[in-house]
């Protein structure tokens, strides 16, 4: 539910409000707007028969949130979420391009990526230390020597970094290394690592599972968020359709959808939802003409011989030139693609 505040409520009379739903055992999230102010409670509403909360001084009403997204969704929070990563701010006006290889392999050859895709306009810089794989004998990634060597290209590049962490025990040692935290498609369910990430904070990009609906998506993020971190970036990464021409169906019409029912920004992997190189650009241009707020794309130096997903992987000269390409498209719908120095 949202307790709405009158416009004159003073600090104390919305303090006095917060402190007694905690008493009654709600998990409280106040929100300073520049005329109101708001508190979203989450909790069991069958215990206020027994209070009046709207008799409270400085109290306007009391609103019932209906999604069952109660922190995600835009009833409590209407005005976009902005996730800040160093200079990129994910949710702004401009769009964030995040670029790497899928697994981290060698040091050598990740620096080389690192240096090129910010050469070529990324923001922030993907890879993989922990890889969870179809098969238990494929490049399962470098683990902590992995996240060593996206340290090193951070330093040397000034790029934030993104990382996945897939078992509950990792958390903290990722989180001792990564700017961002993303929990895969696998994983997207796994509830016990969600509230683990969730008591990090750390931005969390969190991708959508291969079979799931939006509101599964959406519930997901809701399990971060009851832990207390509201720093999270969603991704749509391709469903699990009939087709197959491509390895996932990109679900653009995801894009608008998630922008009407949740404040938190979302992103597009054209890679993973692709499965080949050659529809990438394609992809990329739809989800920044239909609103997403980002993108996460594959960059490899020598896709043939890449340990994870190098049919999916852009060489850095086809990235650089997919970069230019966005500009006109970002502009079209009058946006900017995110630069920094």
């Amino acid at each position: 539910m949202i307790i709405v505040m009158s416009k004159n409520a003073t600090k104390q009379e919305i303090e006095n409000v917060e402190k007694k739903l905690i008493e009654l055992g709600f998990k409280t999230h106040p929100i300073i707007g520049e005329v109101k102010t708001v508190i979203g409670a989450i909790g069991d509403k069958r215990i206020l028969n027994t209070v009046n909360i709207t008799t409270m001084p400085g109290v306007e009403s009391l609103v019932p949130i209906m999604k069952p997204f109660k922190l995600a969704g835009r009833e409590l929070k209407h005005d976009p979420t902005i996730v800040d990563i160093g200079p990129a701010r994910i949710g702004s006006n401009e769009i964030a391009v995040i670029a790497g290889p899928c697994a981290i392999e060698s040091e050598e050859s990740f620096i080389e990526t690192a240096v090129k895709v910010k050469e070529a306009g990324a923001c922030i810089l993907r890879g993989g230390a922990f890889k969870p794989r179809s098969s238990p004998y494929s490049f399962q990634g470098l683990e902590e020597e992995g996240l060593k060597i996206m340290a090193k290209a951070r330093e040397k590049t000034g790029l934030k970094i993104v990382t996945e962490v897939v078992d509950t025990r990792d958390v903290e040692l990722v989180a001792s290394y990564a700017d961002i935290i993303q929990i895969g498609a696998r994983n997207m369910q796994n509830f016990r690592l969600l509230h683990e990430v969730g008591l990090t904070s750390k931005p969390i990009l969190l991708k959508r599972g291969l079979a799931a609906t939006i509101e599964e998506w959406l519930m997901a993020a809701e399990y971060i968020m009851a832990a207390g971190n509201d720093k999270i970036i969603l991704c749509e990464r391709g469903i699990r359709t009939y087709e197959t021409s491509t390895r996932n169906t990109v679900d653009i019409s995801a894009i608008p959808v998630v922008k009407e029912l949740s404040h938190l920004p979302i992103i597009v992997d054209p890679s993973h939802a692709a499965g080949n190189w050659k529809y990438v650009g394609a992809l990329s241009k739809a989800a920044v003409a239909a609103g997403a707020d980002g993108l996460i794309i594959e960059v490899h130096i020598d896709p043939p011989n890449a340990l994870s997903d190098g049919p999916q992987s852009l060489r850095p000269p086809k990235f650089k030139q997919l970069m230019e390409e966005l500009e006109p498209v970002a502009k079209a719908v009058g946006r900017d693609i995110l630069k920094i120095a």
